[in-house]
Parts: structure tokens; sequence; C-alpha cells
């Protein structure tokens, strides 16, 4: 959500600025904009895309070596030129970009109007920054001394970088609750919301924790300072991230080659962390915490979205394999409900960026509650991995795509690991069965590749559906799960309206939506359950309702009965989720291809919700 990108050095700053804006596209956003200093400090900026800014400062002062961009996505104001990031301060002296929100900004705006302070934009962001002004005019300090002091009064999350065109040798950044990492070169910095931007210059990072604050100077001098003003020495971290990871390479679209990448990055998951042929499984974060883990009276699993719906088949492996009660809990709903959290439970945070601002707001909510924290998470360094008392890295690689989709895969994979050694270590799973699951998962990439190989029979499928207005997912058990996850891809990048239920519960409302033009998607790949699949398909079909079944290898009854099949190969039962969701995922992109919608960027939509 947001991009934030800062450069001070001896390089011109602008292509910099540009091309890391353009890196951090996928967060999702509705304007960009940059502040450079070079004597005077330009401010440009643009509603839309950063090719608009391109476009529009091409006759313009776009020269300094210093300097901050941004992309928006709006909060507090409609997307538009005035609200676009950066904002000037009153005297035009200072320039900021910041991600988050101030929860406090109204009363703010309210007390600086009355000083005679105007506003030229509707944002928090300019509120906050006419308040660092106005400390700094009233204390006669440094900005950075403006800035901590500012900070101690707003309430909300942030990350901001500041500019003091007074002060052209320094820049300062400082976080709360919204990522921020800073580069270090050879007497030069950079600053950004994630590594991306960072990584082609330099891999030594430092990543800013929760209430500090960073003053970089020209001359290679970083300091770091808490919002109590206690100094601290920057953690120097090396970058563990390939640049051609975060490249296309030769896909249409970062989606597609998310999706293809599947195979490899499932592999890459469980690769040192399971062994069929001696039948071990280690994870080890569940290894350093062991006896509480084992001994847990229950198990919470917290998330958002996509990782949501992977809880959910965690919920349904961990309590059949090791007999563990599991709640599985909306991350956003979670505190504010004043659950019953005890130090007896372990608490499992689930999130891609490992960024959320909702999972993290329940891990610490958690946390004072004395329960273990386990993060699941796929970004190294990230809030949620510094939060956890232990966890697991998924190890997907960057996922660029705004819609998730192997970085689901690998959450689920982690939760299928993690059920397997809990079952062991309690021993509710026999060693035959726990050697017949993993032989099973040794073989789960093979699979998604055969899966991923009917692309082309699903693109036939799409073309008769990327017209409907509306789509309704179906399945039981563990393809509850999955509907829930293939109704939200279809939701999130093609804008149709989509559905996923339990199958028995369309005779609880949505079977009065069926018609003729009604798609209902079938995951129909679980045997325990195939005869009442069945019932439901005949029941959409009365109503003359239009069926996509995912079927199995020699299911002829669905067959028959589907107006389109999409035969995926057959695994066991509780590693299903693994391969029947690749067929969900093409669909949702095929469809929204045809219907002209920006796969990667979905509209109103961010990679990363940084605020709550």
């Amino acid at each position: 959500m947001c991009g934030i990108v800062a450069y001070i050095g001896k390089k011109e700053a602008y292509p910099i600025l540009v091309k890391g804006l353009k890196r951090l596209e996928y967060r999702g956003y509705d304007s960009a904009g940059v502040a450079l200093l070079n004597g005077s400090l330009n401010v440009h900026k643009k509603e839309g895309k950063v090719k608009d800014l391109e476009d529009f400062v091409v006759n313009l002062n776009t020269s300094g070596n210093m300097g901050i961009g941004h992309t928006r996505w709006a909060t507090h104001g409609v997307p538009c030129d005035r609200n676009a990031h950066p904002h000037t301060s009153n005297s035009g002296n200072l320039a900021i970009i910041h991600n988050g929100i101030i929860e406090n900004y109204a009363a703010i705006k309210e007390e600086l109007s009355q000083r005679g302070y105007s506003f030229t934009s509707d944002t928090d962001t300019e509120v906050m920054l006419n308040l660092i002004e106005d400390i700094q005019q009233e204390e006669k300090c440094v900005i950075e001394e403006a800035v901590r002091i500012a900070l101690n009064e707003v309430i909300g999350a942030y990350a901001i970088v500041l500019i003091d065109k007074r002060e052209p040798n320094k820049l300062i950044a400082a976080r709360k609750g919204s990522p921020l990492v800073i580069g270090i070169g050879k007497e030069e910095f950079y600053v950004a919301s994630d590594a991306s931007p960072i990584i082609e210059y330099t891999n030594n990072v430092v990543y800013l924790n929760d209430e500090e604050l960073a003053i970089l100077n020209r001359d290679g001098g970083l300091e770091i300072k808490t919002l109590g003003n206690i100094s601290k020495s920057p953690y120097i971290q090396k970058l563990e991230m390939d640049l051609e990871k975060i490249e296309k390479g030769g896909y249409e679209h970062f989606m597609l080659k998310e999706i293809f990448e599947q195979p490899q990055v499932i592999q890459d998951c469980m690769r040192g962390r399971m062994n069929a042929d001696q039948g071990w499984i280690k994870l080890g974060g569940v290894n350093e915490f062991s006896n509480r883990i084992n001994n847990a009276k229950r198990i919470i699993i917290t998330a958002c979205g996509t990782s949501w719906h992977s809880g959910l088949i965690g919920e349904y492996l961990i309590e059949e394999l090791a007999r563990v009660p599991v709640e599985v809990e909306y991350a956003s709903e979670f505190r504010y409900r004043n659950p019953i959290v005890t130090e007896k439970d372990v608490i499992l945070a689930i999130s891609q960026s490992g960024e959320t601002a909702d999972t993290l707001a329940a891990i610490q909510f958690a946390k004072e509650r004395q329960a273990l924290i386990y993060g699941i998470c796929n970004v190294i360094g990230s809030s949620i991995a510094r939060e956890s008392h232990a966890g697991s890295y998924t190890h997907a690689g960057p996922e660029i795509g705004v819609a998730s989709t192997k970085a689901f895969s690998v959450q689920v994979t982690i939760l299928t690991l993690m059920a397997l050694q809990l079952a062991q270590s309690k021993g509710t799973i026999s060693q035959s069965r726990l050697r017949q699951i993993l032989f099973e998962l040794e073989q789960v990439p093979e699979k998604v590749k055969q899966a991923l190989a009917l692309d082309n029979v699903i693109k036939e499928i799409a073309v008769k559906y990327h017209q409907a207005k509306n789509f309704l997912y179906l399945g039981r058990g563990l393809s509850f799960p999955i509907a829930l996850e293939g109704a939200l891809k279809l939701k999130e990048i093609s804008y149709i309206h989509a559905e996923g239920y339990p199958a028995a519960e369309m005779k609880h409302g949505p079977i009065a939506l069926i018609d003729e033009n009604m798609p209902v998607v079938f995951i129909a790949t679980n045997k325990s359950a195939h005869e009442k699949i069945v019932s439901n398909i005949q029941e959409v079909k009365a109503r003359k309702g239009k069926v996509i079944a995912i079927v199995l290898p020699g299911d002829t009854t669905i067959k028959k009965l589907a107006d389109d099949v999409i035969e995926i190969p057959e695994t066991d039962e509780l590693l299903s989720p693994l391969v029947s969701i690749v067929p969900l995922q093409l669909l949702s992109y095929h469809i929204a291809l045809l219907r002209g919608c920006n796969v990667d960027q979905p509209r109103n939509l961010a990679k990363s919700v940084t605020v709550e």
C-alpha cells in the first residue's frame, strides 16, 4: 500500500526515483510524485500511473542528487494532483512523503488552522508536515528534532521521508507500523518501502524498527534514534534477493509468472524440512518451541485475505492430523472483540509481506496476553518476522502481482508440514500414514506442473464465461477454502462479483441466484464427499446454471453433468488444495485478460495493506 523511494548521494536522483517507483507499482496506487532538491525544491506530482508522471515532467526541472518519490493509495482525499505526494509545508521549505494514516490529524489540523496555517490538500500527511514545521519554528531546532517531537504527538501509523531545503545534505526517515528499509552505498543512501528498488544498487540494508528515526547525511553518515531520543547502532544486513526474480522473465504479467513458479517454490519451501524416506519433518521454529506448541490447548490462526484462506486449510489439517482445537480469525476483527487469549495458546500469524497492519495488531494483542506467536511470512526481516517468537519463512521469492498466488501455495505447504510435525510429536498419526503423506507431498510439485499444462483448456473456458456478471464457487471440506480463494482471485482482478460457499450452504440462500446466466464452479476433488457434490451439481443444473467442475481422472459421473470440466492429477485428499487452486488461478487470469483488466495492478487494491 503506497510506495516510498528516496535517494541522497552524488548521482542524479530522478532516474533512481522513477525506476524505484516502477518497481513499487505492484503495491497499488492512484497517483505518483517526486520532490528534488538542487538549490531550489522542485515538486512534481500527477494523478495516474508513474508513466503519467514521466510524461508530465518532460520539460520540467528534474535535476538534483537528492530526492523523494511516492506512489499514493488514497486514504484521506480522493485521487487527484493536489492530494498526491510529496506535500510541501506552508513555508515551502519542507517536503514529505508518507505511508500510513494519522488518526488524530483532524484535531492537529484545527489547532494549526487557528495558528494561521492553510492547507492545499485533504490529506493527513500535509497536516503532519505543517506540525513538524510549526515545532521547528517554535523550538528553533534542527529538522530531525522537530520530526522526533512531532511524531511523539501524532497517533497512527507512518513511514515518512522528509527533505528540508535549508539542509541539503540531510534526509530524514522514520517509521511506525509501516515498513521502511535503508540501502547503504558508498557515500549514498537509498530509502524504500521494500528492498525491490534498492537491490540494483546495494545489498547492504538497515531495516528501521517501529518508533525509530534515521538521519542520512550526504557524507555517508547514518544515525538512528528512537522517538525517546536514544541513539542506536545501525544493524546492517545483507539482502537476500535476486534482481532477476523481480523481473517478468519473459511472461506477459507477473501474475502469470508467479502462477507458473509454483512447482519450484513449493519444492523450495519443503527443501530441508522433510524427508519421506526417513519419515521426518523439521520446522526450525516448531523445534525451538516444541514443548509449548505440543502442549498448546488451542491454536489461533490470524490473517487477512488470501492468507486467511490458507489459514482455513491449516485448521482442517491441524485438527485432522494433530487433534488440536484450531480457530481461524480475521486479524482485522480479532482484537476488537476482546477475545480470550492466554499463555496456553499458540497464535499462527500468516502474511505474505509480513507487514499487514491488522495482523501485526493481532500479534501485539496476543503477546500482551503471553501467547506464543508463530509467524509465517515470505519477506525476510519483515515486521511480523521480528515480532514473532518463532516462525517459518515460506521462501516463495518476491511476489509482485497484487493478487497472491504462489504465496498462498507455500503458506499451505508450511501449514501442512506443521500439522504433520505436530501430529508426529503428539503421536496422533502412525508412521506409515505419515510417510504416505510425505511421499505424496514430494510429488505435489510435479502434479502442479501437470495442472499448469491445462492452461490452453482453461483459456477456452474463460472465453465462454468472461462476460458473466456473477460467479459462484462451491466446495466441501478442504475444497471450501479453495472455493473462497478462487472467488477472491476472480473478483480481485476481473471485477466480476464472485462468492465462495460450502456446497451444502447453497440451498441456504445462493440457490436463489442461479439461472442460465450464472456460472457455478465446483471444486469436486474430495472423494469423501463425492456423492453429495454430485447432488449439488444436479441442483444447479435443474435451475439451468452453467457448471464448471474441477475433477479427478476417471470421474465420469460429473463429466456427464458439467458443462465444462478441468481434470487435475489426483493426490492425497489432504494435499488436494495445492493442486486444485491452480486452475482457478489460471481461470481468473484469463478472464481478466479477456475483459481488458490490469492483471498485476487491479484497481483500488494494494499488495501490502499497512494501514488498518
